[in-house]
């Protein structure tokens, strides 16, 4: 099947493919689960997802190698975080073999939607978990719905890997004992405002820091930050309210195995970024944003540059980006052939 779609243009936004993967649970387990044409779904308008958000969801992507083969990267971790998100909002798990086999599904039954090897471009997952059926009291629902959908996305960055500027925001993303750790909606609808606010001043986006002390670096925007050190260890910071990124656990690992760096989780704090040589933000989406400065207190520090990669960064780019197309081997089990 031929699709009309511009691979080298492709930017981050929907586009319907032809089948998703749903699994329904009620009385206690998951049915089989089966692909389906439809991409609207029907539930009850007192479903706990509609009125007390209750769900949590994930994004990773299928990559298409140079032997035209097709694979997931790491996602077991994936799995493993859906089902942390889901018990921190008491939703019932998903079988890590069932999450992994959905995401398999949906990537088979869409091949032909896997961009070509060379483009930039990959297939963008997102599994869901819902609270649904009859229910208006605030206690958890009594079924739920495990969902995955995906569509090809183009590279994050169209003209290379170019640093961009943050802003310091007075709004916290999520509560010191709240759900910041866990990848639920709630913490996204938090976060739009103060994106919003960062872009009208001429912003990426906005850093959040710890919301207990507001002295700390938490997040990048939907991102977590990582730093070079002038003595060039790799910094991370570390917080109960923060989203553990399986791409900085694969980041921290390259560091240190790779580049035969020191790795470092712990806090940091945003009075002192003068420790750090290189700085950047790192998710699925992007693999890695370059921060050229950060805007705190009236002044813009300054990193490497606001116009190039910093030379670590570059290399852990890289050499991640190289893992998940299959171009530089990976360690054993993060990579996880679908075709």
């Amino acid at each position: 099947m031929s699709l009309n779609i511009d691979w080298e243009n492709l930017g981050f936004s929907y586009i319907k493919t032809d089948y998703r993967y749903i699994s329904k649970w009620k009385d206690g387990q998951w049915d089989n689960g089966e692909l389906v044409k439809d991409n609207n779904l029907t539930i009850s308008e007192a479903s706990t997802a509609l009125h007390y958000g209750q769900q949590c969801f994930e994004g990773l992507k299928a990559y298409r190698t140079k032997d035209g083969s097709i694979q997931l990267f790491r996602p077991d971790e994936n799995a493993k975080r859906i089902n942390r998100s889901a018990r921190r909002v008491l939703m019932p798990d998903v079988p890590e073999e069932k999450f992994i086999d959905a995401c398999k599904q949906v990537v088979k039954a869409n091949e032909h939607f896997v961009p070509p090897y060379g483009s930039g471009a990959t297939l963008y997952l997102r599994p869901f978990l819902i609270g649904v059926g009859d229910n208006i009291g605030v206690k958890p629902a009594p079924e739920f719905l495990f969902c995955v959908f995906c569509l090809p996305v183009g590279p994050y960055f169209k003209g290379g890997l170019t640093p961009v500027n943050f802003i310091i925001s007075e709004y916290d993303r999520a509560a010191p004992y709240g759900t910041g750790e866990a990848k639920v909606g709630g913490n996204y609808a938090a976060s739009l405002y103060p994106h919003e606010l960062a872009v009208k001043q001429g912003f990426a986006d906005c850093i959040y820091l710890d919301p207990a002390t507001h002295t700390k670096i938490e997040e990048v925007g939907a991102a977590n930050f990582f730093g070079i050190t002038k003595d060039n260890k790799f910094i991370t910071p570390q917080s109960p309210s923060i989203l553990p990124s399986i791409t900085k656990y694969s980041l921290m690992h390259i560091a240190s195995e790779y580049l035969g760096m020191e790795v470092e989780e712990r806090d940091v704090l945003v009075d002192h970024l003068d420790e750090f040589a290189e700085a950047g933000a790192c998710g699925t989406a992007a693999v890695i944003t370059p921060i050229g400065g950060i805007h705190h207190k009236g002044k813009l520090h300054v990193f490497h540059s606001e116009t190039e990669v910093g030379p670590v960064t570059k290399k852990l780019y890289d050499t991640l980006y190289g893992i998940q197309f299959g171009d530089v081997k990976g360690p054993e089990g993060w990579i996880v052939k679908v075709k």
